[in-house]
């Protein structure tokens, strides 16, 4: 595929990476705390106190200075249908996943880029229907897993979850469902018993995916065009299976947002209300051997949403803080350890920046998402060992945009989202790609300009309707 603004080709820097990181010996890497760690019992075991604090010494102090140095990404956009796009997801083998409007920006469909090449992944329904991948997919196998209006009509009139993420005269009106995507092969994943709905977020490697359904229940705290309850499932990993999942007691509505390969899950549990966000994100949920599992929050029982958790069982997501807050402005990213506990993260130190998104994270603990002001002016951030970067100034020259969403990231640091290109005014989808580790970040011209980047009003308009959950009413 066409890449602009690329001084290093994403694929040639990502072999390039992956070879040093095979190379490199296990205390070279980002990892390199908890590989070191377990080497060091390995051999103290046998060996004299001396010459333990010698090794920790040693390891530690390679660990403070690969912190202490700043890291640099070459930044590409990648190619699009026509429109506007977005990363969404991307995995260790490099595929990104999201969508991309279609010539003319009146409807957007999933996409995938891998190896290249881009690939439209169509919808359950006709063309001029509207599909998208929307959470980070945490799989290696392939699998893509995503959501798309199909041909019927919505019977009941509900909006559904999906409305907030399609766009175009056909935003709302036709049933949606989830669907998984797997070597060129789509189905749909249907509800429960009685319900018209679904919407998919993640997959594993054993072939589940998770999401929410409808289930044919009238839910007297459904707040309309809702009409029908919901829960978190599992589907899988056989093509016809589908379970849910426990709520927190008392409440009647919940969905899964993410799994990783241990089986665990999160999402949120709370009442139904419309069908996304706000008070059906009363808890903040972590599944695990099958139990739900409460995670906290910030005093306030609205707008909790993990939104992605890796191997270790860290998670992941944003949190409400104000209980007045019903269209979600003042939300806070957080991230979660079953040690630590909640640690907040803070919008950047930018003026008016009042709210935070965390939305992916890898296996070494780096964490990306968002920060915005009250008119969703936003941008990109990277979020690790508590320390917060603004993503643009860590962009190395030869890029002409600016990151507004970090929206996921892998295990070899790759980040994809969303960054807004002055010279076409859309809103395109990019990968970021570590270049320069061991290095101190360079200042450049390139970094400054982008700081001084006035969003025009109509894409911070846009920007307003695609901040993840927060959506629906603005």
């Amino acid at each position: 595929m066409n890449r602009q603004n690329q001084p290093l080709d994403f694929h040639k820097a990502r072999a390039l990476m992956l070879s040093i990181e095979e190379n490199a010996s296990p205390c070279d890497r980002y990892s390199i705390g908890i590989v070191c760690k377990q080497q060091i019992r390995a051999i103290a075991t046998k060996s004299s106190k001396v010459i333990l604090a010698s090794l920790f010494t040693l390891c530690c102090g390679l660990v403070l200075g690969q912190t202490a140095l700043a890291q640099q990404y070459q930044v590409s956009y990648l190619d699009d249908l026509g429109g506007s796009s977005r990363g969404s997801s991307i995995n260790n083998r490099g595929w990104v996943a999201g969508f991309s409007l279609l010539t003319g920006n009146q409807r957007r469909h999933a996409t995938l880029w891998r190896d290249g090449s881009i690939l439209d992944l169509g919808t359950l329904g006709g063309p001029d229907k509207n599909s998208s991948v929307v959470w980070p997919v945490k799989n290696s196998r392939g699998i893509i897993a995503g959501i798309s209006q199909t041909d019927a009509a919505e019977v009941l009139g509900e909006n559904w979850s999906c409305s907030a993420f399609f766009s175009g005269p056909k935003q709302f009106g036709y049933t949606c469902l989830g669907f998984v995507w797997e070597s060129g092969v789509k189905r749909a994943l249907l509800p429960l018993p009685g319900g018209h709905n679904s919407f998919a977020t993640g997959a594993d490697n054993i072939g589940q995916v998770v999401g929410w359904a409808e289930n044919g229940v009238h839910d007297s705290t459904c707040v309309p065009p809702q009409v029908l309850q919901f829960r978190p499932v599992i589907w899988g990993p056989g093509t016809e299976q589908i379970r849910d999942l426990p709520l927190i007691a008392g409440d009647t509505s919940g969905a899964a947002t993410a799994i990783n390969n241990r089986g665990q899950v999160v999402g949120i549990s709370g009442i139904c209300d419309q069908a996304v966000g706000r008070y059906s994100a009363k808890h903040a949920v972590l599944w695990d051997n099958g139990n739900a599992v409460d995670i906290g929050n910030l005093g306030v029982e609205l707008w909790n949403t993990p939104m992605a958790l890796n191997q270790h069982g860290d998670v992941v997501g944003f949190l409400g803080t104000d209980p007045t807050d019903l269209d979600g402005n003042f939300l806070r990213g957080f991230f979660w350890s079953k040690k630590e506990g909640i640690q907040e993260i803070e919008p950047l130190p930018l003026a008016g920046h009042i709210s935070s998104q965390a939305n992916g994270l890898n296996e070494g603990g780096q964490v990306v998402g968002f920060s915005c002001t009250i008119d969703s002016d936003c941008r990109a951030f990277l979020w690790e060992n508590g320390v917060l970067k603004n993503l643009n100034d860590l962009v190395a020259p030869g890029f002409n945009g600016v990151l507004l969403f970090a929206q996921d990231i892998n295990d070899q640091g790759e980040i994809t989202g969303r960054a807004f290109d002055p010279a076409t005014g859309l809103r395109r989808a990019f990968v970021a790609v570590p270049v320069s580790q061991g290095q101190s970040i360079v200042k450049t011209t390139s970094s400054t300009s982008r700081a001084r980047v006035v969003l025009p009003e109509d894409v911070k308009q846009s920007l307003r309707k695609q901040r993840g959950l927060g959506s629906l009413l603005r």
